[in-house]
């Protein structure tokens, strides 16, 4: 064999090996079985926030062939529905299916990632989050509290509320007891309601007993799910605290850090496909349930332009003092007004006037 043929067929037989033991490392690391527990904070009959953790779980097994099975379990089955943050971070449970607001009593910056007053469509607010940097304080945060985070997620606006009466004066208010939940809350406080966060299941006894007097949770096809129609009857839009909504996957980062490359990219892939999923799914759904609740004696109202200032006063109030208390909390809001600042242009002339 000539010297040229035998350089030619041992080049040849280094990239076949290189070839063989790359497919070999990446069979192995697929092959390495991983078991996790994810419980959810929103059962899995409930439209679309709740339907939507089990399918991020079976799409999971199906993309890594087994390889990867993060198990869904519904709220309270392993911890108490809103103990997520402390749970996963001590890994009493390996990962949560909820939403980032549910831990704002650990960080109050956290608000910004899942529903922002006066905020933007679903479309900005992922323009912000993915591509325009706020993943990077998102990221952090997480990583110094020893866990990690996923985008798996996102709704249209919610309703604003559900009320036994038809409200025509901001003095209504005052005294309030209704479950309200992250920011907006704080903005009702403002204006005199005595606000609770409570878990999903827990509301319509709340209001039945008259523990409280109002509630708002989310999307008229969610609501529905829920009965508070048989309660309330008025029912409050435009949803001025949620205009998007964001879900979130939460892990221990010590888990996910020690997973392959490989189940790390599969988790990040299939909470996009969730998004995607989730922003389809509750659009479809919303026209029929709004429909439905008429059907049964429910009478939607729109709040008037001076109702929604009054809203949008105390919201800029609590801005203004949550910034001057909290750094983080200031940082993520300044980062957050100069995206939007920014976006104006493109808001003002891209689309039409609805």
């Amino acid at each position: 064999m000539g010297l040229g043929r035998l350089f030619k067929t041992a080049a040849f037989a280094g990239i076949a090996g290189a070839v063989a033991l790359s497919v070999t490392a990446g069979a192995y690391a697929q092959d390495k079985k991983v078991r996790w527990k994810m419980q959810s904070t929103f059962g899995s009959k409930l439209s679309v926030i709740g339907e939507n953790g089990p399918r991020f779980s079976k799409n999971i097994k199906r993309i890594s062939g087994g390889s990867l099975q993060i198990k869904f379990f519904e709220p309270g089955a392993l911890v108490p529905s809103l103990q997520g943050f402390d749970s996963v971070q001590s890994g009493a449970v390996d990962a949560v299916w909820g939403t980032a607001g549910y831990h704002v009593g650990k960080i109050p910056a956290l608000s910004w990632f899942t529903a922002v007053p006066f905020g933007p469509a679903p479309d900005e607010m992922m323009a912000w989050l993915y591509i325009g940097g706020a993943d990077e304080i998102y990221d952090r945060i997480y990583a110094e509290q020893g866990l990690k985070g996923f985008h798996c997620g996102i709704i249209s606006p919610e309703a604003s509320g559900w009320f036994r009466e038809p409200i025509t004066s901001p003095e209504q208010f005052k005294g309030m007891k209704m479950r309200f939940f992250g920011l907006g809350a704080q903005v009702m406080q403002k204006i005199g309601v005595n606000t609770q966060l409570l878990a999903a299941a827990d509301i319509y006894p709340a209001l039945e007993r008259g523990v409280i007097d109002a509630t708002e949770f989310s999307m008229p096809s969610i609501d529905l799910n829920l009965g508070f129609y048989q309660i309330a009857k008025n029912y409050y839009f435009p949803g001025w605290h949620q205009q998007a909504s964001v879900l979130e996957l939460l892990l221990n980062k010590g888990n996910f850090d020690g997973l392959s490359d490989q189940h790390k990219a599969m988790i990040e892939i299939t909470c996009g496909d969730s998004v995607r999923h989730i922003v389809a799914d509750g659009e479809a759904k919303q026209a029929k349930a709004l429909a439905e609740l008429k059907s049964k004696g429910v009478t939607i109202h729109q709040w008037p332009p001076e109702m929604l200032a009054v809203f949008k006063k105390a919201w800029d109030e609590v801005v203004a003092e949550q910034s001057a208390a909290d750094p983080l909390f200031k940082e993520v809001h300044e980062h957050y007004t100069k995206f939007r600042a920014d976006y104006a242009l493109w808001r003002e002339h891209g689309y039409l006037k609805q």
